[in-house]
């Protein structure tokens, strides 16, 4: 009787009937970095493809999709933090229905599969924005360092201008920013002639 089990199972699985497999490998096909409103219901899926060690699709492979349980995140379609989906044929499982709460920013899907004794895991990055729709916003911090930053720049690209408007001037306009302690007045060059002397030899 258990014969006759398995063998329709098999007709009517096929891929129950793969060889055990020794090595998994699980990559993310879609979903990975997928930015969502607050408090949305995404219909976005989640993909993973899963294969063996010579890169043939497995079949059968239990995937299991894990939520934070707190911060970011949200609840599977099922109205808790994990799910598990089985693979087709191709080696794909998703999920859908992901249910978004109004918590802003990142967070990661933890996501593992196994057949038999074989064990394979990921992790996808998804985000929340914070100003309901797009990427979240750059911290107010972060912003306000650049703002500074270019408020420096400018400061020294004026003061580089004025500089440079001195230096056109030539040379009138170098004597002229010249401080008037560093002026030297030299003395005007003074001659003593003393008075004429003869002197006269015996002849």
């Amino acid at each position: 009787m258990n014969l006759r089990l398995a063998g329709a199972l098999v007709f009517a699985f096929p891929w129950l009937a793969v060889a055990q497999v020794a090595i998994l490998h699980i990559q993310i096909v879609e979903g990975d970095g997928a930015v969502h409103a607050p408090g949305s219901h995404s219909q976005q899926p989640l993909a993973v493809e899963v294969t063996d060690e010579t890169g043939r699709p497995v079949a059968g492979a239990a995937v299991t999709f894990t939520l934070p349980d707190e911060g970011p995140a949200g609840f599977f379609a099922n109205n808790l933090h994990t799910a598990v989906v089985v693979t087709d044929r191709q080696g794909r499982a998703a999920v859908r229905g992901l249910q978004l709460n109004r918590t802003p920013g990142r967070f990661q899907v933890r996501i593992t599969a196994s057949r038999e004794q074989a064990r394979a895991g990921t992790v996808a990055f998804q985000y929340i924005s914070g100003t309901g729709g797009g990427a979240p916003a750059a911290p107010a911090a972060t912003r306000s360092g650049r703002k500074w930053i270019w408020l420096a720049v400018a400061a020294g690209a004026a003061a580089a201008g004025g500089i440079a408007a001195g230096a056109s001037g030539g040379h009138a306009a170098a004597a002229a920013a010249v401080p008037p302690a560093a002026m030297v007045t030299l003395p005007a060059p003074t001659v003593a002639v003393g008075p004429p002397s003869i002197t006269v030899g015996k002849p």
